[in-house]
């Protein structure tokens, strides 16, 4: 199952139904009178949060839902069946932008949660509904309501109480393998990370969900390498832990690299809690690791953790500060279950 995080999609609710215009003709009825029944009402376009999902894929293969028209209304003062509602199933941090994918029509934060997106229109009268005693024989019936339509974006946000960012082989993958039950794929080379990867820690009895998100490098609000569309998935993290390799030629510089683009990016992403962590303090000297170490602090202006994600030094250190941040209290509490879900494969 592919991940997707972004899909555009055509809805439509249904059109009401139409009245009708009928009157009596039954033997020994001399003054049958109108009975024309009413229209059945659209059924509406429903958004709802399931259970389970973490991924958009499913609008991937199909783009346009239309909810069922209303019945026309009969004779005999039978009305039309109200026509039947559509639901969308999305994963919880969905949101749903209008066309132009900047205004925010609504956003998902729990299981179970349902948003009528599209009413469907109302029926239409039929002749009886306007007899009176005035006018004992009409002859007109209004014509049903159309439904809505239009198209929307749908964006999944990722629910986790802390993320990880940082360049390309940075360790990242390699750290979240080390402190939850997650698999990402691990390999010597940039950009091994290619989609958005969940796990779920568990330190000193407090459990809380870790985001690993495709590394960033200069110029990715620009798009360059896989750019910056995946940060949106570190927006609603309480903290991010922003982990530095210590064998790069520079710390303090790489430091400066990512948070200029994650100022670039913007969703007060720079404004979250940030631990800085020097990474893979194993493959350096100790002097070349104090160096580092000295660069990194005056670039971050704080005292760097040191850990190594392979030989797990540092890395309890690290889960502690970050449960410390995040408290008894999580994201969502439904993050548990969206990390534990099956995992995402290309």
């Amino acid at each position: 199952m592919k991940f997707l995080d972004e899909a555009k999609v055509y809805i439509r609710s249904g059109d009401g139904g139409n009245g009708c215009v009928a009157f009596r003709r039954e033997k020994f009825i001399e003054f049958g009178g109108p009975s024309g029944g009413n229209g059945g009402r659209g059924g509406n376009v429903i958004i709802e949060v399931a259970d389970g999902l973490n991924t958009l894929i499913d609008y991937r293969y199909q783009q346009h839902f239309k909810a069922q028209k209303g019945e026309n209304g009969m004779g005999s003062d039978r009305h039309g069946a109200n026509g039947k509602n559509i639901v969308l199933k999305v994963p919880v941090g969905t949101q749903i932008f209008d066309e132009d994918r900047e205004t925010l029509i609504h956003d998902f934060t729990k299981v179970g949660e349902k948003f009528v997106l599209a009413e469907g229109g109302n029926g239409g009268f039929g002749n009886a509904h306007f007899k009176s005693s005035t006018n004992r024989a009409p002859r007109n019936a209004n014509p049903g309501q159309p439904g809505e339509e239009r198209w929307i974006w749908l964006r999944l946000k990722l629910i986790a109480d802390a993320g990880l960012v940082g360049m390309p082989n940075a360790g990242k993958s390699t750290f979240l393998s080390k402190v939850s039950a997650a698999r990402p794929k691990i390999a010597d080379y940039p950009f091994t990370t290619l989609h958005p990867q969940l796990g779920v820690v568990n330190a000193d009895g407090r459990e809380f969900v870790l985001a690993d998100i495709p590394g960033l490098i200069e110029g990715a609000h620009e798009g360059t390498g896989l750019g910056d569309r995946f940060l949106g998935h570190v927006e609603r993290c309480r903290v991010l832990l922003h982990l530095i390799d210590a064998t790069c030629e520079h710390a303090g510089k790489t430091y400066k690299t990512v948070r200029k683009e994650l100022d670039a990016y913007g969703g007060q992403l720079t404004d979250k809690i940030e631990i800085v962590a020097l990474n893979k303090i194993d493959a350096v000297e100790p002097d070349e690791l104090k160096k580092q170490k000295d660069r990194l602090k005056r670039a971050a202006k704080k005292t760097p953790l040191l850990l190594s994600g392979v030989t797990g030094q540092g890395v309890k250190e690290a889960l502690r500060a970050l449960a410390d941040v995040i408290g008894e209290s999580p994201v969502s509490a439904k993050a548990k279950s969206a990390a534990e879900a099956e995992p995402w494969s290309a």
